[in-house]
This record gives structure tokens, C-alpha cells and sequence, in this order.
């Protein structure tokens, strides 16, 4: 055992976890897909990230607790959709519970295969092939394949989740 191993404690405090993860500025996406009735689904996400480049598999966490878990871990695909500044209100909608979160009518129904609803103007869209659910504590994550990639809106500043809250990164001044 390594002296750092030593001085560790075997289970850090969950208060204090998530205080240190509330540190952690996370892209915030909003990810969609149907069940098997067809029936819309989606929730606010910062826990996604690339998994490997080959083959190329990206991972999206949801919380065991989440309205969406089932529809989502039984879903064949789901579409990340990659939020910009713009789309604050978009996250927040997608983060309330007891809502109904299509009611904007800002998503539309992606042609081809079964209509995932996507979010037009998304800085990216990811839509992917589940390919795995893995159990992760009070998590399961979704893993899968993009199978068609758009990227829309290089330029726009991203939504980060940051503190416990939405923010925007302020673009760096050249020259300083």
C-alpha cells in the first residue's frame, strides 16, 4: 500500500463529495430519446464525456432516481444534444421535474430510423447507439456508439455547469 493510500479515508464523505464535484465545471447537454411506446424523453446532463476514439463510444450518467431512468436505460439510441449560452432556458426546462419538457416545441423529430427528438440548434449533436448500460452506485451510464455527428455552432460560447449552477465562460482578451 503506498503512503498516500495509507493516509486516505475508505469512503470519502458524501457532502464533501459533492461539494469538491460542484468545483468541477462539466459541459451541459440535454440528452433525448424515446421509449417503446414512442413517448419523448430527455433530462439535463453535465456527466458526459468521450469514452474511447476506437471504437469511438461517448458515456452519458443518470441518476437511478431520475423520471427518465427506465425509458432511457431500455432505449436502443439517444441524441446528445451539446448546449450553448443560448440555451440556458433549455437546460433549466430539462432539469425540472413534473413538467412536460417538449411543450416549447423546440425540438424537432430526426428523420431517418426512429424519430429522436433533437434540438435543432445545438452546438453538437451526438445521435448514438446504446451499447451498454453499466450499474455505477446510484447511476447507471449509458454507453454509446455516435452514429451520425453534427456539429452546428463552433463559435458559440458553451453552457457550463459550474458551483451548482448554469454559467458562461467569459472569452479570454487577446493580448492579455
Amino acid at each position: 500500500m503506498s503512503p498516500v493510500q495509507e493516509q486516505m479515508p475508505t469512503a470519502a464523505d458524501a457532502q464533501a463529495f459533492k461539494d469538491a464535484m460542484a468545483l468541477l465545471a462539466a459541459p451541459v447537454s440535454v440528452v433525448t430519446g424515446l421509449d417503446t411506446t414512442g413517448r419523448r424523453w430527455g433530462f439535463t446532463a453535465s456527466s458526459v464525456t468521450s469514452v474511447s476514439l476506437d471504437p469511438p463510444l461517448v458515456m452519458v450518467g443518470i441518476a437511478l432516481a431520475s423520471s427518465c431512468h427506465a425509458a432511457m436505460a431500455q432505449a436502443g439510441e439517444f441524441v446528445v444534444n451539446l448546449l450553448g449560452e443560448r440555451h440556458r432556458p433549455v437546460a433549466q426546462r430539462f432539469a425540472t421535474r413534473g413538467v412536460d419538457r417538449f411543450a416549447a416545441g423546440d425540438f424537432d423529430a430526426w428523420e431517418g430510423g426512429a424519430a429522436l427528438p433533437y434540438l435543432p440548434d445545438a452546438k453538437v449533436l451526438l445521435r448514438c447507439r446504446t451499447v451498454d448500460v453499466i450499474r455505477a452506485g446510484d447511476h447507471d451510464l449509458l454507453l454509446g456508439t455516435p452514429e451520425h455527428i453534427y456539429i452546428r455552432d463552433e463559435a458559440a460560447p458553451p453552457l457550463l455547469w459550474y458551483r451548482r449552477g448554469f454559467h458562461t465562460p467569459v472569452p479570454a482578451v487577446p493580448g492579455s
